[in-house]
């Protein structure tokens, strides 16, 4: 027997009840949403769809038209769209709760998603010429220890927004400003044949991944989000630190690389 968290559709408190209740006794807004709610969300954000891979391709667009152009909300609106919130958080949560399933079917929807980005974006960097000096394209081929602290806070705060049921699109721009424009501007160079810059973009990209998974679990963990039962707690918690322990060794290797790479 377990206790109910959450009914659809909510009930709502009778009349008399809320006026016994005082104002500083009312429940607080915002506070975190249910596990099975989390989970249900998360579900389906990282289903591999048709609808899915419309929107990774749009969005790539935009944004690698947005960088070239040089036109900065033209990126932040491919942001908006960009569908890879889904399998990042997806993956984060598959970590918290120790579900491999969910693991696997976010890899293969995150793998699908950024391999497309990546690939329409080699071929508009064939296309069209490419400058490096644009203002879109030099900021993600200089790699400096501050992007990891964008991209921990990125992954932080969508995870935290997610989990209190904040709007998906606001959401999305928090883990897309860390996730899309880099991938697009690697793909871009590459198409161009600018190996060393597109090396620089891909370090970040890496990185940001890096750091958006790994401050993903640790919220997740600060949050509460664990399985019910013992078992599947402590298989969670070996899961937990087996990957927070990758992440963090992976993170360590690019600030070296980084360091080196002045």
């Amino acid at each position: 027997m377990l206790p109910v968290e959450v009914t659809l559709p909510r009930l709502e408190e009778p009349e008399a009840e809320k006026q016994k209740t005082q104002p500083w006794e009312q429940p607080i807004q915002g506070i975190r949403v249910s596990r099975e709610e989390l989970y249900s969300d998360i579900s389906d954000a990282v289903a591999l769809t048709r609808v899915y891979m419309a929107m990774v391709v749009l969005s790539t667009i935009v944004a690698a038209l947005g960088v070239l152009r040089d036109n900065t909300a033209v990126v932040i609106g491919a942001m908006v769209i960009a569908p890879l919130l889904g399998p990042n958080v997806g993956l984060a949560l598959s970590t918290a709760l120790g579900d491999f399933d969910l693991a696997i079917k976010s890899l293969k929807t995150n793998l699908a998603g950024v391999s497309t980005a990546f690939g329409i974006s080699v071929i508009l960097g064939y296309l069209i010429p490419v400058d490096p000096d644009v203002y879109e394209i030099a900021i993600r081929t200089e790699v400096h220890h501050y992007d990891i602290a964008l991209a921990l806070a990125s992954g932080a705060a969508g995870v935290l927004a997610y989990t209190v049921g904040m709007s998906a699109a606001v959401i999305g721009v928090m883990v897309a400003v860390a996730l899309l424009p880099p991938l697009v501007t690697a793909g871009l160079l590459l198409g161009d044949m600018q190996w060393t810059l597109a090396l620089y973009a891909g370090l970040l990209l890496i990185t940001n991944v890096i750091c958006v998974n790994l401050a993903g679990v640790a919220t997740f963990i600060f949050q509460g989000v664990r399985p019910r039962t013992w078992y599947e707690t402590t298989k969670a918690k070996r899961a937990n630190k087996m990957a927070i322990m990758l992440w963090l060794v992976l993170l360590i290797i690019l600030m070296i690389l980084i360091y080196y790479s002045g």
